[in-house]
């Protein structure tokens, strides 16, 4: 599956589970030095797009799963 970042690049997904896990972890990460506030911010604000774009697409396959169970 492809997913489009905050720059409209398509990032092609493989294991949907796995990038959620990384995003997850790269939307919390800041440097120590006050240098790179405002980098981090530009990363924090592109990872918490992409961790969100990536659970909605889970939550959106595990309730399409569901409903076809049912």
């Amino acid at each position: 599956m492809k997913v489009t970042d905050l720059n409209g690049c398509q990032i092609e997904v493989t294991d949907l589970d796995e990038a959620i896990r990384i995003t997850a972890e790269y939307k919390e990460y800041e440097h120590i030095s006050e240098g790179f506030s405002e980098f981090d911010k530009r990363q924090k604000t592109y990872w918490t797009d992409m961790y969100g774009k990536l659970t909605a697409i889970k939550e959106q396959l595990t309730t399409t799963l569901k409903n076809t169970r049912q």
